[in-house]
């Protein structure tokens, strides 16, 4: 092929992208209004205190954030220890979380009419369990994260704001100043 016959087909492929774009195409990720407007409808939102549910709408933005930094470091830690350890890492992991996440595991299974916290049992550790299997296996850790101790405090951090939203509080500005600022470095330290 020749590079005009390429920059052609190239250009027309992101030519029907824009097209498919403008005309309304929904990716499978896409997450807008209509889809909001739907949601509310049937969580009966029109019945509940709007001074309430203001603040939840507010709280819902740090959830989303707390929910996406959660299961990044869940895939994290699923990740580099499965390089390290093989598809048995799991073993590797504290007893005490493994115990806690097989009796959440079985007690989910009991309920099949209802959706599951996920399909491996990391997805039923707490976010603190997160942090326990890094300091228990830092030696997989250490070239990722650099130190312990700030991986350590910005991990607990992260978890004492995450409580709070999870369970119905609201955080103050500087709080969700500081969540941004550890998911940040977070990132930027581990990927």
């Amino acid at each position: 092929m020749k590079d005009a016959d390429l920059y052609s087909f190239v250009y027309r492929g992101l030519l029907t992208e824009e097209a498919l774009d403008k005309v309304g195409r929904r990716r499978r990720t896409y997450f807008g209004s209509e889809e909001v407007r739907a949601l509310q409808r049937s969580l009966s939102f029109d019945y509940l205190d709007a001074d309430l549910l203001s603040e939840a709408q507010r709280m819902s933005v740090v959830y989303a954030a707390l929910h996406s930094f959660e299961n990044a470091v869940r895939a994290t830690v699923t990740k580099a220890m499965a390089e390290k350890h093989g598809e048995s890492w799991w073993n590797k992991a504290p007893d005490r979380i493994r115990k806690v996440a097989k009796s959440r595991m079985d007690e989910d299974s009991k309920f099949r009419w209802h959706g599951a916290r996920g399909a491996t049992e990391i997805n039923y550790c707490d976010f603190g369990d997160l942090s326990s299997i890094v300091v228990t296996n830092w030696e997989v850790f250490e070239g990722l994260l650099g130190n312990l101790e700030w991986a350590k405090a910005a991990l607990n951090a992260l978890e004492k704001s995450r409580n709070i939203v999870m369970h119905g509080g609201s955080l103050a500005n500087e709080d969700i100043e500081r969540i941004g600022m550890n998911i940040r470095d977070w990132i930027r330290q581990a990927g």
